[in-house]
């Protein structure tokens, strides 16, 4: 069954929604007529998790939420689970390998983006004390923030509530039509791709992850430390981890990112920006 994946700034709605998402699937699938009532609902949230806002302070820390939650997230997306990761998944790739993850298990999947201006959400916040961000917490999380895309696979179906709208309502119905009544995409290449098409595509996703990562270890050669390193073919900059890269270590990534997408094909021209995303994730 489906997998949700809230997002928004912090202290945006996200787990009201995500709370109100779960009692409007529970009520629908209650209901006696439904064919999908032995169906169970899930809330998976940093709460959940164990994982406090003073981690997202500290890099090694939020690699590891973000590792719970994909764990989690594999763990209970089954045929027989709704589930609803109400975590932060501000970071594109992030919901991209959520995206994945969904597709492997041959499910369907949304976004639900609470779309509130950062200074309601910057307030809302400081009303909630020590249970809310630490201010340069809430700060870096607004800053690196990327606002889902419903032109990219991952971030579609997308649904977006304008928070301070109080006319704008959760699209249960909407919600419900696109990924419980909609069947799940198919999880590996359509046979109707000819044999050299997704030669061409693996020919493709080796080259561009190669130039990624030859681009890391040539900018390494220096010996000079450097926060980030721009490679060919994407515009988003690989984000250093404060030590050098080994070339099994880009090695090992390369073969995990190569596997997820030739389960869940890119187009060509993503390829090398991906791979960038999946590599700030995992480093």
């Amino acid at each position: 069954m489906p997998l949700i994946m809230m997002t928004g700034f912090p202290s945006s709605g996200k787990s009201t929604r995500a709370a109100e998402l779960k009692q409007l699937f529970e009520e629908r699938l209650s209901q006696p007529e439904n064919q999908h009532r032995k169906h169970t609902v899930h809330i998976i949230s940093d709460t959940t998790l164990g994982v406090p806002h003073s981690a997202y302070a500290h890099a090694s820390e939020e690699k590891n939420a973000r590792s719970a939650l994909l764990s989690a997230v594999e763990r209970l997306v089954t045929r027989e689970h709704i589930v609803i990761a109400d975590t932060p998944n501000y970071i594109k790739g992030l919901r991209y390998q959520l995206y994945c993850t969904a597709r492997e298990e041959g499910t369907t999947h949304c976004v639900v983006y609470c779309a509130l201006p950062v200074d309601a959400a910057r307030q809302i916040n400081q009303m909630r004390g020590s249970d809310g961000y630490a201010d340069n917490v809430f700060d870096e999380l607004t800053m690196r923030y990327e606002e889902p895309n419903s032109a990219t696979r991952w971030d579609s179906p997308l649904f977006t509530i304008i928070q301070n709208d109080p006319n704008d309502k959760l699209p249960f119905d909407s919600i419900w039509d696109a990924i419980v009544e909609r069947r799940a995409p198919p999880p590996t290449f359509s046979t109707a791709v000819k044999p050299a098409e997704e030669t061409n595509y693996q020919f493709e996703l080796d080259r561009a992850t190669q130039d990624v990562i030859t681009a890391i270890l040539d900018s390494q050669k220096s010996g000079v430390p450097m926060s980030y390193v721009v490679v060919p073919g994407s515009s988003e900059k690989v984000n250093m981890p404060g030590r050098n890269l080994t070339l099994s270590e880009l090695r090992r990534l390369r073969m995990q990112f190569s596997k997820l997408n030739r389960q869940a094909p890119l187009q060509v021209g993503q390829i090398a920006e991906s791979f960038v995303n999946y590599l700030n994730i995992n480093l």
